[in-house]
């Protein structure tokens, strides 16, 4: 019994504080009231936001496990909604299909591909000597800034709406006081101007000022242990996607990059340069000898 009663004293309380308010406390209520309604909206919105992140990093990392060719996942069409290091992946995986198909470096294989063998298992060094289309190091660089560009927007769109949290945790408890001592104040000058100094005179305005106070706690207590919460898992899942970007441009150098030395690829853009030359006396010919 004394637990239902407890409760319906602190209501009853509440309301007679609200009641006896002056409107500055009312206004710094309402201040809270809509400081709190932004702080849940944020933790309920971000809370699913990581949730969803989470299972969706996960299934990602297993797939792209499951595989050397990084490439490989684009091919399939494969997506993974919510995953930020999915998001990373396929920025990657899209300026590297870029780079191949306009800056290409055609190298001669030297492994030629099992039929026996499927990609996804495939050695990743086998990849490296059985891929005859690869890029330059310069258009490496480029693929290797749009990954760096791609770690920061997943990075700052995790951390999103988190400055309403800090500022319900730091701005709550101040706000609060401030609409106290501002009720306190205005209670002790109409005691002064009343002249009447009594507890039955003071009670309603100092309860109407702590109401205040009160408000601006139960606006910064949850949104505290919601800050911290969040923020320890956006910095586990920042410091996953660096390693990740790190990992996914060292596979991608290992495979699509063209490390050969100078002089290989001075004597191979030599030969190619000759092949054409040859190709296009050929041309020259097939003419004149039609009109003889």
């Amino acid at each position: 019994m004394t637990t239902l009663i407890q409760p319906m004293l602190a209501a009853n309380a509440a309301v007679y504080a609200i009641q006896n308010a002056t409107a500055e406390g009312k206004i710094t209520v309402l201040v809270l009231l809509v400081l709190s309604l932004f702080s849940w909206t944020i933790i309920i919105t971000k809370f699913r936001q990581l949730v969803i992140a989470r299972k969706a990093t996960k299934k990602f990392f297993n797939a792209y496990n499951s595989t050397r060719d990084p490439l490989d996942i684009q091919r399939k069409g494969e997506e993974f909604d919510g995953a930020p290091a999915y998001q990373l992946y396929i920025r990657g995986a899209d300026e590297l299909a870029y780079q191949l198909k306009n800056n290409p470096v055609q190298v001669q294989a030297s492994s030629k591909p099992n039929p026996m063998e499927h990609a996804e298992h495939t050695n990743t060094d086998f990849l490296a000597k059985s891929t005859e289309t690869k890029v330059s190091t310069s258009s490496f660089e480029a693929v290797k800034v749009i990954l760096e560009e791609a770690a920061g927007a997943e990075a700052m769109g995790l951390e999103k709406g988190m400055i309403v949290l800090s500022t319900a945790v730091a701005g709550g408890p101040f706000i609060g006081l401030l609409g106290t001592v501002w009720g306190v104040m205005s209670t002790f000058a109409g005691i002064a101007e009343s002249k009447a100094a009594t507890l039955t005179a003071m009670a309603p305005g100092v309860a109407a000022a702590l109401v205040a106070t009160v408000t601006g706690l139960l606006v910064a207590i949850p949104a505290m242990f919601a800050y911290n919460f969040m923020v320890t898992t956006i910095r586990a899942i920042t410091q996953e996607l660096d390693g990740f970007s790190s990992r996914y441009a060292n596979q991608i150098e290992h495979v699509y990059v063209d490390h050969r030395p100078l002089a290989e690829e001075i004597r191979s853009a030599n030969e190619v340069l000759a092949g054409r030359i040859v190709g296009a006396i050929k041309g020259n010919e097939t003419p004149a000898l039609a009109e003889q």
